[in-house]
């Protein structure tokens, strides 16, 4: 059980982290949210190439 735990605090990790470093390159918050909660932590890099606008 504390492994299902362990995978949900990672995975609101992963939106928040998402959510947050979209907002600081200028790009859309809320889509890189929905992706850290859709792929997790795979998301990260993505979002951390993620162009603005």
């Amino acid at each position: 059980m504390i492994v299902v735990y362990a995978l949900i605090v990672l995975n609101i990790l992963s939106i928040f982290l998402c959510h947050r470093i979209a907002k600081s390159r200028g790009a859309r918050p809320v889509f890189w949210g929905v992706m850290g909660a859709l792929f997790g932590p795979f998301a990260i890099p993505f979002a951390f190439m993620a162009k603005p606008g």
